[in-house]
């Protein structure tokens, strides 16, 4: 049957990653557009929720990746700070418990892994979501400028 709102395929994908995310330490979370990986971090005097947004473009069988980095740090006397990161996180942390018994480790990397690998099988492609491609223009607007105002010092100060 024709699906030309691609609603079958997203369900598809959908489902593939709930499959592959079981007996990980990902919790799988359907939502209205597309759906959320979710990890709890472990971080020693903090923790640290990560979540990979999958925003599903099923007409054009594209999709949309952003992780969303809640941190909870205590700090001396009492304190705690929160923080809410979002765009492209790539991090890798290890611990151990206080008795050396627990070793814990996480790379951002590896859910990115698990969803691309899904999505690559169904054959869905990866669009980078807007605020991604401003960043990448103005890094290389920024770029342009320095090499443009290094050229002007070497030409104002040629011997």
């Amino acid at each position: 049957m024709n699906d030309p709102s691609g609603a079958h395929a997203a369900d598809e994908l959908r489902a593939r990653v709930e499959t592959a995310s079981t007996g990980t330490p990902y919790r799988y979370r359907w939502t209205e557009r597309g759906f959320d990986l979710v990890v709890d971090v472990p971080l020693p005097g903090g923790r640290r929720v990560h979540t990979y947004r999958v925003v599903l473009l099923p007409a054009e069988r594209t999709f949309t990746l952003t992780d969303v980095v809640h941190t909870h740090e205590r700090g001396p006397f009492g304190t705690t700070r929160r923080t809410v990161e979002t765009g492209r996180a790539r991090y890798r942390t290890w611990s151990r418990s206080l008795d050396g018994s627990e070793r814990h480790s996480f790379s951002s990397a590896d859910g990115h892994r698990l969803i691309r690998g899904v999505t690559e099988e169904l054959g869905w492609r990866e669009r980078k979501p807007a605020a991604q491609k401003g960043a990448l223009v103005a890094g290389a607007i920024g770029g342009l400028v320095a090499l443009g105002t290094l050229i002007a010092l070497a030409v104002a100060f040629w011997p």
